[in-house]
């Protein structure tokens, strides 16, 4: 079966997450680490935050209201193409995506208003998706 054709299994996890995004030279702030999903990630120009909603504090700017899919892995880290094929599908759906990758899988996060089209997008292409709860 060629890349393109390639079916998933996603689930939807529990929950609500924000998008924060610090000065590069912030400390990792303990209160984006106390749950099972959080994502940090540094660069030159910024630490990005990934964590549930209601992690952060009052006062901290966030995207909020992101739900998160997690594409069913493990990968290997040479397979081609898993995020390019769901990511072109809800692109297709106009829906826009914020995506993390770890060392088994990759995760797709969307505005939880666009949660349904998204879900929609992926089994219309044939993809599974599941919920953990939502």
């Amino acid at each position: 079966m060629t890349e393109a054709k390639r079916l998933f299994k996603l689930t939807v996890l529990g929950g609500t997450f924000a998008i924060v995004r610090l000065a590069a030279y912030s400390t990792p702030p303990s209160w984006a680490m106390s749950d099972d999903f959080f994502s940090l990630t540094r660069t030159s120009d910024e630490l990005s935050v990934v964590c549930p909603e209601d992690r952060v504090p009052e006062g901290i700017p966030a995207g909020r209201r992101w739900r998160a899919l997690k594409v069913q892995g493990p990968f290997a880290l040479s397979e081609v193409g898993v995020l390019a094929t769901l990511s072109a599908i809800l692109a297709a759906a106009g829906v826009s995506l914020f995506a993390i990758s770890t060392f088994d899988t990759d995760y797709l996060l969307v505005q939880g208003e666009q949660l349904n089209a998204a879900v929609a997008a992926l089994r219309t292409a044939g993809h599974r998706v599941d919920s953990e709860r939502v």
